[in-house]
């Protein structure tokens, strides 16, 4: 009978060792998951961050080209009004040049008509000799008639040569003129040339300026796109998460129910043995834990490590529990490594002497931050079950 006893014991312990292992492995398995999913979390957050800072440099970017094409319309504007300017110059100009060449040909016509009868007048003296006019002086009636004949002459001759000096003046002025009013239009001409040619590039500058501005919104839109589906990605990542974080309280729960003989157990942490070490190991786990929490959160996630080590569900040193798999992010994620590659801060170097020396203030083997689906002991952002 002691035999058959013996196995029935062996085999209950089995069975229990065994349901236990199960539910420890679903939890472990659905905190996998949380984990992961916090990581898809904070790569779509990331994600997001950027586009959304792309939307707000691509905007200041085309914020600045709308800036730039308000001051290239308004550029554009003055060439614009400058060339017509500068066309109605021109048309004066040639107006000008088209009278001046108008006034040129009336007074060569009347140099030459002038001319024609000053000849004229000198082959009728060539032609009658010198004796016909001294004949008309000396039949003259009187001296006074000789001298008006004489002086008649004499003015006819001095008119003659001053209208042809008059004329020839007067034709060189407007030949003058219209050279001169020539090179003012070609002056012009090239100025409008130039003034053209700074048109076509204000235009040209204007269209790529137009293309960037569409390009750049064909882009906030498109990143727009991108970070609207981040979000909705992001929501949809949280409502698994929260399903994650149903799941696993209650396969919490479940598994709370399963040892909850572990209180008969007395897993009471005050009387851990510790090794050399676990001081280090335990005080950089509360920081990475509890680093911004109360001083009495603190020491409660000491009294859950402690708690473990003491209960026969969870392995039997400081070091086992902190790195069993599944159980504390920090380690998975390295953050635990570098604090204790540097050592823990005072306060939970503090805390973690405390909960060695006996200050067990937790009867708990769980905690987490506390959501509202969970029921236990809270303190600060965590509860404690």
């Amino acid at each position: 009978m002691k035999k058959y006893g013996k196995l029935l014991c062996a085999f209950t312990l089995a069975v229990t060792v065994t349901l236990t292992g199960s539910s420890s492995i679903a939890v472990h398995a659905t905190e996998q998951k949380i984990e992961d999913t916090k990581g898809k979390l904070n790569e779509l957050q990331e994600k997001k961050k950027q586009a959304d800072q792309k939307v707000k440099d691509l905007q200041n970017s085309k914020d600045s080209m709308g800036q730039e094409l308000e001051n290239l319309d308004a550029e554009l504007a003055e060439i614009s009004t400058s060339l017509t300017g500068l066309e109605n110059k021109i048309t004066e100009k040639q107006n000008s040049i088209r009278e001046t060449k108008k006034q040129l040909k009336k007074a060569k016509k009347r140099a030459k008509k002038q001319y024609q009868s000053m000849k004229s007048r000198i082959q009728f003296l060539y032609e009658n000799g010198s004796e016909s006019l001294w004949m008309s002086l000396l039949n003259a009636e009187s001296m006074s008639d000789f001298i008006n004949r004489a002086e008649y002459v004499k003015a006819i001759s001095s008119y003659d040569r001053e209208k042809l000096e008059e004329y020839e003046q007067m034709c060189a002025k407007i030949a003058s003129d219209k050279a001169k009013l020539e090179e003012e239009e070609k002056s012009l001409q090239a100025l409008e040339q130039k003034t053209k040619e700074k048109k076509e590039q204000m235009n040209t500058l204007i269209a790529s300026t137009k293309e960037n501005i569409s390009r750049s919104e064909q882009e906030i839109g498109e990143t727009q796109n991108l970070s609207a589906e981040y979000e909705a990605e992001i929501e949809k990542q949280k409502a698994y998460e929260a399903q994650l974080e149903a799941q696993k309280a209650k396969e919490d729960a479940a598994r709370m129910s399963e040892i909850k003989a572990q209180e008969a157990e007395g897993a009471d942490g005050s009387k851990v043995q510790t090794q050399a070490g676990d001081l280090e190991l335990l005080a950089a786990l509360i920081e990475c834990e509890a680093g911004g929490e109360p001083y009495e959160g603190k020491l409660a996630v000491g009294s859950v490590v402690l708690n473990r080590v003491a209960s026969s569900h969870f392995p039997n040193s400081v070091v086992g529990v902190i790195y069993q798999s599944g159980q504390f992010s920090p380690v998975a994620s390295g953050r635990f490594a570098t604090v204790l590659a540097r050592g823990a801060d005072a306060s939970s170097t503090q805390a973690a002497q405390e909960v060695i020396g006996g200050r067990i203030t937790v009867k708990c083997l769980y905690f987490r931050r506390n959501n509202g689906t969970i029921q236990g002991t809270v303190i600060g952002n965590h509860v404690f079950y």
